[in-house]
């Protein structure tokens, strides 16, 4: 495991990956060279910066910080390979992690392909229907919440297969004590067809459960929503005693997005996720870490 090299004067690339870093006595941040932690249903993605407490990743099935993902007109595309730097200057440590967006979606019903059109069309609709009405039929979402875990129990899941490589994206974390600088070069995406870019922010729903923002909304569970905006100025993900957790701010030109879900064998994240234009060529935001 590389070690933080805080008392070098001059920058150190670590050789040797997982990479942590320890923010306080029980919480630090974690960074994997492959798709580690493989977890539920998105085992075969590459995940960004992984959130520890007492030494355990409370990831779950969340992506973790900083991961961007390309929704083009025909296909939303992954990242499944990377290639990995960190480096160390006292107590400052800058991590560089490129994306390769080579992955699209695939439904599988056991070892059966669903690519019957009318099938892939039924479970993208029930997956919108989840995520618009959400916020205005709670009841109705949840039901159809339920249909999705009926699908996985019978053995409906989504895979990830190999696509046309869509170039990279290249995502800098620069952490300095308990915050987190992430800046994102777009520049080398393939643009054709291009329609949003999406940065995910994500840990483990079963260790986070409560959202609250700058304007005194508070959620637990359930409430949180999976797909619903954030109109304050900022935002805050923490665990059941408010002790531990993440916040991050709304940006102008950009959507902020809460999320949660816990089904399980399934699902298991919570986070805040933006939605880019695709005319963003930068970006960068600031996540800070409780705990």
């Amino acid at each position: 495991m590389a070690k933080s090299s805080a008392n070098s004067e001059n920058p150190r690339f670590s050789a040797s990956f997982p990479h942590t870093h320890s923010i306080s006595d029980s919480v630090a941040l974690r960074i994997h060279s492959d798709t580690k932690p493989h977890n539920m249903k998105i085992a075969n993605l590459q995940k960004g910066l992984i959130l520890l407490y007492k030494g355990a990743e409370v990831i779950g099935e969340g992506t973790g910080f900083g991961v961007p993902i390309a929704k083009y007109s025909d296909e939303t595309v992954f990242s499944g390979s990377s290639s990995l730097q960190v480096r160390s200057t006292k107590n400052i440590v800058e991590i560089r992690k490129e994306f390769i967006m080579d992955l699209v979606t695939r439904d599988k019903l056991r070892n059966l392909k669903l690519e019957n059109q009318k099938i892939r069309t039924l479970l993208d609709y029930v997956s919108t229907l989840y995520k618009n009405q959400y916020q205005s039929h709670v009841r109705f979402a949840r039901s159809i919440l339920l249909a999705r875990s009926l699908f996985f129990k019978f053995g409906v899941k989504s895979t990830f297969v190999r696509s046309t490589h869509k170039g990279a994206i290249v995502v800098t974390y620069i952490i300095d004590r308990n915050r987190i600088l992430v800046k994102l070069d777009l520049s080398l995406l393939e643009r054709t067809n291009l329609g949003k870019i999406f940065v995910l922010n994500e840990q483990g729903a079963h260790f986070f459960r409560t959202y609250s923002d700058s304007e005194s909304l508070k959620l637990d569970d359930e409430a949180i929503g999976a797909w619903n905006d954030v109109t304050s100025q900022s935002a805050k993900i923490t665990n059941e005693q408010d002790k531990i957790g993440f916040s991050l701010k709304n940006i102008e030109g950009t959507k902020l997005r809460r999320g949660r879900e816990l089904i399980k064998g399934s699902l298991d994240w919570i986070g805040l996720d933006y939605e880019l234009d695709a005319e963003h060529s930068q970006f960068e935001y600031e996540i800070e870490v409780f705990g």
